[in-house]
């Protein structure tokens, strides 16, 4: 796996007729072994000599050259298919009568879990964008970058880089709202407010977009690519002159069985700064072109193919709450694991009762179950601390895996 190059840009298309649903597949194994270090991705597609009809799993899409259509009778037949249609216009172009207007296909979906719990609430984007104020720098009133025009940014670069795919609508999540009030209601209570001497914005927001059309199948469960994002002001200093803005940017994928993240280091940025909307747009682009979805599709996978015994679980939840309590020095010598008593707890319960995860009628589970329980418990997790949190899961996850196969860097925890 270690020795294995992949390209971080490949152009993979599919040269046939787009469906409705697209699937993803993995093209590794298409190869013989000799041509693997001479051949790019592209170049498997390109050459005529891969037999497509060989390949069982679905094709591998890319950001950069997934959505181009070959033919104007595929985009007839995307366009005229007998479904329930919407109209999608990138929040960046301006509708005009040359500007791309794409029908795209939407199944309808029962109530889905939220993505993350905590302390958040749900909301709506005209919410933020109608009812909720905009903080500013207080030393020279230069406004913040709103949660709205983030959400706005991220959805209009999707909608760039795939334009014939199914996009849903943002899921917002929020918390820690501020509260304040207009000039006019210094003097009245609380409870005399009328709703239009109120102002409100949130302190943390996470969204997330989900593109549905681009699925895959990890150990039985549908997963599907989604990008997604995280603002906290608290990580702002308000009380000074405007500088650079700190946002934490994915691109992933979400399983639906349980609508759980599973995010690798490739599609995560967790420390991106900018000073305007036109800057964060440009970074958002360049981490979805660079993402390498294979790679990480292949990582996954293989974590459904190594189990832990129930003894090996157990070591893990009993060293799992000591590492807490570790002397600094040693924690130090043992890899992170960013995870708390109380999510420890919620995997041990879930377990044995999780109708998806739990193990297995000999006490064993796979990793990708046990890296399913990681993310579970951290739909606990406050809003700031969400996303670093299920990188961490995936990283670990893969830490356990090479401890079973005699790496010593993570044999602490099973020990």
């Amino acid at each position: 796996m270690e020795n294995q190059e992949f390209s971080k840009t490949p152009n993979i298309i599919e040269e046939h007729t787009i469906h409705n649903t697209l699937r993803i597949r993995s093209v590794a194994e298409t190869m013989p072994q000799h041509q693997q270090d001479k051949k790019s991705l592209r170049d498997i597609f390109l050459d005529g000599e891969v037999d497509f009809m060989d390949i069982e799993d679905a094709e591998v899409f890319y950001p950069s050259k997934m959505n181009e259509i070959q033919s104007e009778s595929t985009l007839t037949h995307l366009v005229l298919q007998e479904v329930e249609q919407k109209e999608v216009q990138p929040f960046l172009l301006e509708k005009t009568g040359s500007s791309p207007v794409i029908l795209l296909d939407y199944k309808k979906e029962s109530k889905e879990k939220p993505f993350i719990v905590a302390n958040t609430e749900e909301v709506e984007l005209e919410h933020l964008k109608n009812d909720c104020i905009i903080p500013v720098f207080s030393k020279d009133n230069e406004k913040t970058i709103a949660h709205q025009e983030f959400i706005d940014v991220v959805y209009g670069a999707v909608s760039e880089l795939f334009p014939y795919q199914s996009i849903a609508d943002p899921e917002i999540r929020v918390s820690h709202q501020i509260k304040g009030r207009t000039p006019d209601a210094i003097h009245l209570n609380a409870k005399d407010l009328l709703e239009h001497q109120k102002t409100i914005y949130y302190e943390r927001m996470a969204f997330l977009i989900k593109i549905p059309s681009i699925t895959h199948f990890v150990n039985g469960n549908e997963i599907s690519l989604c990008v997604g994002g995280v603002r906290s002001y608290n990580q702002e200093n308000l009380y000074s002159k405007k500088a650079l803005e700190k946002f934490k940017f994915f691109i992933g994928f979400q399983n639906w069985v349980c609508m759980n993240m599973c995010i690798n280091t490739d599609g995560f940025l967790e420390n991106l700064r900018v000073s305007n909307a036109s800057e964060l747009q440009t970074k958002v682009l360049d981490v979805m072109q660079n993402y390498n979805a294979e790679l990480h599709l292949m990582e996954m996978k293989e974590l459904s193919q190594d189990y832990l015994s129930e003894h090996q679980f157990a070591q893990l939840i009993g060293r799992s709450r000591l590492y807490q309590h570790l002397p600094k020095s040693e924690k130090l010598r043992i890899p992170e694991l960013n995870f708390n008593d109380s999510h420890i707890n919620t995997m041990a319960k879930d377990y044995y009762e999780d109708q998806n995860f739990s193990r297995m009628e000999d006490g064993r589970i796979n990793l990708w179950s046990v890296f399913n329980l990681f993310t579970q418990a951290n739909k606990s997790s406050y809003i700031d601390t969400f996303l670093d949190r299920n990188l961490n899961a995936f990283e670990f996850s893969k830490g356990l895996q090479k401890a079973l196969n005699g790496n010593s860097d993570y044999h602490w925890f099973l020990s």
